[in-house]
């Protein structure tokens, strides 16, 4: 009988597995594929190799426009940072940590048995970490061509020349600049108004004009139609407003978004909850079986590695100890990759609109500080949400570094320190956090001007 049986050994369930094990809790780990899920394999790993690579490569071509690369070598070393990943997560790695690790498909039984390669395991609980796969819209003829998604991009032998990408979000735009950076010619189709939808959309727009600048070709509010294979060629027709034309390419790479990976996992049969969008979990993380919990991308809201890491230690968490914890989505950071960089936290300017909290905001341009302007061309721009008190209810950044300044503040919001204290930090000389530092000297005296004695001593000074 084992504390936990974990399904799925993504970024979720090597985290479940982890804490449990840390606890003295017996846990199995059952893997259909191999140890590291998405992210090592296909995604968050791959994809910031190749952006690193691509950079480099356009740094070089800035100061020598006849350089080439080998697009063969390229792969290659993105498979020397993926097997470097995955030494740390092999079956040997994870066994020897402690933890029982078991290939194959697994099979929930019921609340308390799993199947694995037809043998039944007994446990206390059950916590599924299966992860998302790529959706694949239902374009016409969309089965019968050879199209690229996350999941073989990385495995291919050499790159192709020319690739039509459809979907503008996180995984479409970083893919179009670091291929369009390495000499593949990249068009860009996407449905909705503006690519990276869900972010600020001057910031959107910024990154939209910096590939574009590139040689990215980008198509908003355009819809695919259809699509054939004709001479080695993708022949995508699409649709923009009452206008219907053909793109071109060598590839297709299809990143419109995830689904959940809840397939033949025998769970709708015993009784647990699923939508469209995953399985259904209560703010502890549990399904309508209370000792089935489920974390990661197969039940989102957000389906990135840090969101699942930290779902993946509050289940076990929850398992081990007597008293339950809720999940806090309200302090959640992300980052698009892109050069710029975009970097987001807690609430966007509409979100607060809409909940119609008083808020103050801040913008401040990397231009005004001093190690942007050691950089030729240097875009960054930061705005800042507060409550009238100098609380932060959110943050986005456009900029060098955009990531790791993001992280800054969310240490102020999750923490919940008053963003005038950053007035007493001393920041290093020069950095592009200075420019949190600038603010923080804005927000110190706005506090002051706000405290209701203040105001009431200058209003009576009037």
């Amino acid at each position: 009988m084992y504390d936990v049986i974990i399904i799925g050994s993504g970024a979720a369930g090597l985290s479940v597995a982890y804490t449990a094990i840390g606890f003295g809790k017996k846990v199995l780990l059952i893997e259909k594929y191999k140890p590291g899920g998405e992210c090592t394999w296909s995604g968050c790993v791959p994809s910031k190799a190749l952006i690193n690579i691509a950079k480099d490569i356009y740094t070089v071509k800035k100061y020598n426009e006849d350089f080439q690369i080998d697009t063969k070598e390229v792969l290659k070393n993105i498979q020397r940072v993926i097997l470097n990943v995955y030494s740390h997560e092999t079956p040997e790695k994870l066994i020897n940590d402690g933890i029982n690790y078991l290939n194959g498909k697994a099979k929930i039984k019921d609340k308390n048995s799993v199947i694995v390669n037809g043998k039944e395991y007994k446990t206390k609980n059950i916590v599924i970490s299966t992860g998302s796969s790529p959706f694949i819209p239902p374009i016409e003829g969309i089965e019968k061509v050879d199209y690229l998604t996350n999941e073989t991009l990385f495995y291919l032998e050499k790159l192709p020349k020319s690739i039509i990408i459809l979907g503008g979000g996180a995984i479409g735009i970083e893919m179009a600049q670091a291929l369009n950076r390495i000499g593949v010619k990249v068009q860009l189709v996407e449905m909705m108004e503006s690519i990276l939808i869900k972010e600020d959309r001057e910031f959107a727009q910024i990154i939209k004009k910096e590939l574009e600048n590139e040689g990215v070709k980008i198509y908003e509010k355009t819809e695919a139609i259809k699509v054939i294979e004709k001479h080695n060629k993708k022949i995508l027709t699409v649709k923009n407003m009452d206008k219907q034309f053909e793109l071109e390419g060598e590839a297709l790479l299809v990143a419109v978004g995830r689904k959940a990976n809840i397939e033949d996992l025998g769970i709708e049969e015993i009784g647990v909850e699923t939508t469209r969008r995953g399985i259904v979990v209560n703010k502890k993380l549990q399904t309508t079986i209370k000792n089935i919990y489920a974390v990661g991308d197969v039940v989102g809201p957000y389906q990135f590695s840090h969101m699942a890491n930290v779902q993946g230690i509050l289940a076990a968490k929850n398992i081990v100890l007597p008293i339950k914890q809720n999940i806090n989505y309200s302090h959640v950071a992300w980052t698009t990759f892109t050069s710029p960089e975009l970097a987001t936290a807690g609430m966007s300017l509409e979100e607060i609109k809409k909940q119609n909290i008083k808020y103050r905001e801040y913008q401040f341009d990397f231009k005004n500080i001093d190690r942007a302007m050691t950089k030729k061309g240097d875009i960054g721009k930061v705005k800042l949400f507060l409550d009238k008190k100098g609380y932060v209810l959110g943050a986005t950044i456009i900029g060098e570094r955009a990531g790791e300044i993001i992280s800054e503040i969310q240490v102020l919001k999750t923490l919940k320190i008053n963003y005038a204290k950053l007035v007493n930090v001393i920041h290093p000389y020069p950095t592009y956090s200075e420019v949190l530092n600038k603010i923080s000297k804005k927000v110190a005296v706005d506090n002051i001007l706000e405290n209701p004695i203040v105001k009431f001593f200058m209003n009576f000074k009037k």
